[in-house]
């Protein structure tokens, strides 16, 4: 199992990132998957959730309304488009799935700062 975060980087208060995590090695359009994030000092926290097929999907209410999870089965690819950014989304943002146990990416670094 490899999964593979990207698309972080440093943009202002009300800007938009779009992260991607391409996956492999097990059936990815089986397999719910998820976005977490770890602020500098914190606990990892769950950002939002979408199932196997893409119709459904949750999210942290911290993010509800300003973060989109979605995926591309075909591209074997789950994203997290991100609009209207704060400060305190500043945080590193981890790929997950869960196959009996938890699969991490490395993870990618957003910074919101002006």
């Amino acid at each position: 199992v490899q999964l593979v975060e990207s698309g972080g980087g440093l943009v202002q208060p009300g800007g938009s990132l779009r992260l991607s995590c391409a996956a492999s090695g097990f059936a990815f359009s089986t397999t719910v998957m998820s976005w977490y994030r770890q602020a500098p000092g914190k606990e990892r926290e769950w950002v939002a959730m979408i199932n196997s097929i893409g119709d459904s999907t949750t999210a942290a209410d911290s993010v509800k309304g300003r973060f989109t999870i979605s995926r591309d089965n075909a591209k074997n690819t789950v994203y997290l488009q991100m609009n209207s950014l704060k400060p305190e989304d500043t945080a590193v943002y981890y790929c997950n799935t869960w196959l009996g146990v938890n699969y991490w990416g490395k993870g990618t670094l957003v910074t919101v700062s002006s």
